[in-house]
């Protein structure tokens, strides 16, 4: 049962102090260095209603241990052995999308604080942070909260306005003609079909369709479909992100 749903199940929950108090927070430790691993255990295994549930020392430990072991809040480090933390915070987000990550940091670097949130973080921890800090920012975020210093919350909103991604400038090289086709094949619309529509000819609209595969470098109408579905649901992402911190922000 995930965090939410004991929630509502009779925890409570302090408006005060932002966080959810008399729940269990199982929390999972994800750090190259068992050392870390064993201090972080130590500290936060003697704090009332946090359950230690988990431990792993790469990339690939993380994804499977936290499928079996379901934690509510894992800290993570962002560089792993085997690749990286912010690609098991995705990985893991993906299959567990009510879990909540902390990336640990030794240092606040811009493009992996950005990575991380993109892929879907809750916040970020120096680990030169002191003891009563790791405590209070996983009971923050258990409680619904975010870890963001508002200078690189920022940042992020800069970033997420100015870089587009490969996809976007692919889709941006297309006309408004071949945008409302390429709309239209997504839809799965046919040639004729689409001509009636956008009233031009069959020939014509095929002559369209070879176009706007041969920008997008895509061999077949499918793929086609599968682009313009992705560049929509990015752009929602966005939106959503956008939103994210600026409640944030209010709060």
């Amino acid at each position: 049962m995930g965090l939410r749903q004991r929630v509502s199940a009779g925890s409570t929950l302090d408006k005060s102090k932002g966080y959810i108090v008399e729940t269990t927070i199982k929390v999972m430790l994800v750090d190259d260095h068992e050392i870390v691993r064993q201090g972080l255990s130590a500290v936060l295994g003697d704090v009332d209603n946090f359950s230690i549930v988990g431990q792993a020392g790469n990339q690939r430990e993380a994804v499977d241990i936290a499928l079996k072991c379901e934690p509510d809040i894992i800290l993570m480090d962002v560089r792993l052995p085997d690749g990286s933390g912010i690609e098991a915070c995705r990985e893991i987000l993906e299959k567990m999308p009510d879990v909540r990550v902390i990336m640990l940091t030794s240092y606040p670097d811009d493009e992996a604080v950005f990575a991380s949130i993109m892929a879907g973080a809750s916040g970020y921890l120096l680990k030169e942070v002191s003891a009563a800090g790791i405590v209070n920012g996983i009971r923050v975020v258990a409680g619904g909260g975010s870890l963001l210093d508002p200078g690189i919350t920022g940042k992020v909103l800069q970033k997420l306005r100015h870089r587009p991604t490969e996809a976007e400038n692919k889709f941006a090289n297309l006309t408004d003609k071949e945008r409302q086709i390429l709309d239209l094949i997504a839809e799965g619309k046919t040639n004729k079909e689409i001509a009636s529509e956008v009233f031009l000819s069959d020939k014509t609209v095929k002559n369209y369709v070879s176009k706007i595969l041969s920008k997008l470098q895509l061999g077949r109408r499918s793929a086609a479909a599968a682009f313009i579905t992705g560049i929509h649901a990015d752009a929602q992402k966005n939106k959503d992100m956008h939103r994210f911190f600026k409640d944030d922000d209010d709060g």
